[in-house]
């Protein structure tokens, strides 16, 4: 590894040592960086001199750094390098040297035309641990698609899950597969890591997206259709159903789910239909699964009849799983989320003050903190040179020619704040 810290040096957390280049753009990539980050890694976001797209959402203090880029890409470095030009690619391999692992979301044509393709790299560092995100495998005809969650989600059968509920095709709100995927990249980077450390050497690996969605989708959609032949059309009964879904109660939305016996018995006094008790359909967990469309009909029928609270308070107490529906504009009012901790609020250098969400994993041994602020574009360019070993004049020639910066690109009405952090 890069480095080998003694003991106590892991109070950055558990990958403290480990370098990681990260050639990564949009959400997937940095989305598994981010995880690495959080984990005491030392990670290089290496942008072109346009930067991440993603540095320019709406809205906005400031040109290039968005709200979304403030949280997902802390506790990294940035590096503004031209790859277009042999330099900044020679600048590049000397990083290459000194890093552990390498990871990007190029296609593979793409990534290999630059000169950075797994021999390539390999080349350079034997041992190093090489991730290509994609959208399809390079192996299959779709290997050169362009890919967007959008996109996975109508390939995988996320979407065709909505038209089999709702009647249309349908996308989840959130971008899914792509955080998905970037997971599946965290802990694939991680085992070759674990391999390497107990002399296995370095590999390449393939995280593609849609293959990591279509398995993800499929864990408990396969049901009969694991069969060969077929016991029954693939699709979970449960899920499939028409009535699942937050109930209307006389104040707002709960999902309200009993589950066990004992939470279908309780609910059943609750509600005033004690009959259903002794109803053979009801009885148990396998003969409920397939007359589910009943069950979620009544609780449909009996949530109106109390407010959230209410429900909240009596599934409370006979452990029956419920909560409110929450809006992400209220997730930061939750009491449970307070208690924990998960928000908090620090300060930018550019940016002012920005509200925060740490990392939801906790290490006894490494507590959450940011050690580095999201990087303006280019900030550590510099720093990361001249650990490469550049010189003043060989890193001053590469700015002159525009291969780098010599700082960070911050719009001229940036003025940085002063400020402590304060993450909870």
């Amino acid at each position: 590894m890069t480095q080998h810290p003694s003991d106590g040096a892991f109070q950055f957390g558990p990958l403290t040592g480990i370098r990681v280049l990260d050639l990564t753009g949009v959400i997937m990539g940095p989305y598994a960086t981010h995880i690495l980050a959080d984990l005491g890694a030392d990670v290089i976001k290496v942008e072109s001199p346009e930067g991440d797209s993603t540095r320019n959402y709406q809205p906005l203090r400031h040109d290039g750094m968005s709200g979304s880029f403030l949280n997902l890409h802390r506790n990294k470095r940035g590096l503004l390098l031209d790859l277009k030009q042999e330099a900044g690619r020679q600048a590049l391999r000397r990083l290459i040297e000194g890093a552990d692992v390498f990871v990007h979301n190029m296609r593979p044509k793409a990534i290999a035309k630059l000169g950075f393709g797994y021999e390539q790299v390999k080349a350079i560092k034997p041992d190093i641990v090489y991730c290509g995100a994609y959208g399809f495998s390079a192996k299959g005809p779709y290997g050169e698609k362009a890919a967007y969650d959008d996109l996975i989600q109508a390939g995988s059968g996320i979407a065709g899950l909505f038209g089999q509920v709702q009647g249309a095709p349908a996308y989840v709100p959130t971008v899914i597969c792509d955080k998905l995927a970037g997971q599946a990249i965290a802990w694939s980077i991680l085992a070759a890591l674990v391999q390497k450390m107990r002399g296995g050497g370095g590999q390449s690996i393939e995280v593609p997206m849609l293959e990591t969605s279509i398995e993800f989708t499929m864990v408990e959609h396969w049901g009969g259709g694991a069969f060969e032949p077929p016991l029954s059309p693939v699709g979970f009964v449960r899920l499939l159903s028409p009535r699942r879904k937050p109930y209307r109660t006389k104040d707002g939305h709960a999902c309200i789910l009993p589950y066990s016996d004992s939470n279908w018995r309780d609910f059943f006094d609750f509600v005033g239909r004690p009959e259903f008790k002794e109803d053979e359909r009801f009885k148990r967990l396998a003969s409920r699964v397939q007359h589910v469309e009943i069950l979620y009909g009544l609780i449909e029928e009996m949530a109106p009849n109390h407010t959230s609270a209410e429900w909240v308070a009596f599934c409370d107490a006979k452990s029956i799983p419920c909560m409110p529906v929450l809006y992400v504009n209220d997730l930061h009012e939750d009491p449970h989320v307070q208690a924990v901790g998960l928000f908090g609020k620090a300060e930018h250098p550019s940016e002012g003050q920005y509200r925060t969400v740490r990392s939801p994993v906790t290490f006894s041994g490494a507590p959450f903190q940011i050690r580095h602020h999201a990087p303006r574009l280019g900030e550590h360019s510099v720093q990361v040179l001249r650990e490469a070993g550049y010189s003043v004049a060989e890193i001053e020639a590469l700015v002159g020619t525009g291969i780098t910066v010599a700082g960070p690109v911050v719009p001229p009405a940036a003025k940085p704040p002063i400020g402590k952090m304060d993450v909870a």
